[in-house]
């Protein structure tokens, strides 16, 4: 309160002309930064016009916002030494321009991340059909931006807090003294630092991925999202499972397209002991012949058990991913029902009786 009252008492000491000279020069850099950044991303826009493919596309892009601001800080500091000002208005203008500047710095740095993050995964599509080593490349990015955030963001906080006399220590404190921090953390924050080293892990090992069709819960989906903290499943009815990111490292669960995305499918079907396997094999043969979702890998059909009632038939063929697979299995299942019907209907399950007449040899 104090320091506020004696800058303002001095601001109010300045020859009005003095103030005038001071307020031009800063306007003056403040339009001269807001004008270089005009000029260097209507270039940069103009340029990536021409060249869609260029990566210089990227920059206008994620860091016109940023630089808006961190052009016109550069020139102000490259001119506040040519400002005539009492010492205590100096002091208090330089250490909101050094927060300023920091901010600024601190939030193109952030953007940067989304360059480099767009730049590198652009040669890997996740829309291909082969997408493996892209989904690996988009998990491990995808989180190691959000890691390199969390420290920037922790850098930029610290040397914030240093520009202030009054809270250097605080500053210094949080940036160097690792180990009150862990100390604090571990007693405190637990489950946090853990949820966060389980990102970190998962990152490296990557028994998930982004785009993995995995069963978690006893929930078929699709991994749509991973953070620091959870994952996002998106379920195939559209509903969306968040699971803690630890459950991955702790749980078991499912992974359908850990190494590649293709699966074998089965249909069980549940038929008298009158069928004929051999002709029922055929069919299967002619109708996956006959259908694109089939990938010509795999295929065959057995009898798995018998009961005391039927026979259990187990169809098996092979799809290229988990999606191709259920259409699959369900239109084999619909045709060689039909095909039963159609062709042995005395073959369909059935329940045997013996009557009274019949056993005393009455006809």
């Amino acid at each position: 309160m104090h320091d506020s009252l004696v800058v303002f008492t001095s601001v109010m000491d300045i020859d009005w002309r003095v103030l005038i000279v001071a307020g031009a020069i800063i306007a003056g850099a403040l339009f001269l930064g807001l004008l270089l950044h005009g000029i260097l991303f209507y270039i940069l826009r103009r340029i990536a016009a021409i060249k869609t493919e260029s990566s210089l596309a990227l920059i206008p892009r994620h860091l016109s916002a940023p630089s808006r601001l961190l052009f016109p800080l550069l020139v102000l500091m490259i001119a506040a030494p040519t400002l005539i000002l009492p010492p205590e208005v100096l002091a208090t203008s330089r250490h909101v321009l050094s927060m300023l500047f920091i901010l600024a710095v601190a939030w193109s740095l952030i953007r940067l991340t989304a360059v480099f993050q767009d730049m590198l995964l652009r040669r890997f599509q996740l829309e291909v059909r082969d997408n493996l080593k892209a989904r690996k490349i988009h998990t491990q990015l995808g989180i190691l931006r959000r890691v390199l955030i969390f420290l920037i963001a922790i850098i930029a906080v610290s040397s914030m807090l240093m520009t202030l006399d009054n809270v250097r220590q605080i500053g210094v404190s949080l940036l160097a003294s690792a180990g009150v921090i862990s100390i604090i953390a571990g007693f405190a924050a637990q489950r946090s630092i853990a949820t966060l080293i389980a990102g970190i892990q998962v990152a490296l090992t990557q028994p998930i991925r982004l785009d993995d069709v995995v069963i978690v819960e006893n929930e078929w989906g699709r991994i749509e999202e991973i953070t620091l903290t959870y994952v996002v499943l998106r379920i195939w009815d559209l509903r969306r499972l968040i699971v803690p990111i630890t459950y991955f490292m702790e749980k078991p669960f499912q992974n359908w397209t850990r190494v590649s995305a293709d699966i074998l499918g089965t249909v069980f079907l549940y038929t008298d002991y009158t069928i004929p396997v051999d002709q029922v094999r055929a069919e299967l043969h002619r109708i996956l012949q006959n259908n694109p979702l089939w990938d010509k890998r795999a295929w065959g059909l057995q009898v798995t058990n018998a009961t005391d009632r039927t026979l259990e038939l187990r169809a098996l063929m092979s799809a290229e991913d988990a999606g191709a697979a259920w259409e699959l299995r369900c239109d084999v299942r619909e045709k060689l029902l039909a095909f039963i019907q159609d062709r042995y209907p005395q073959c369909l399950p059935k329940l045997r009786a013996e009557t009274g007449s019949e056993k005393l040899g009455i006809q």
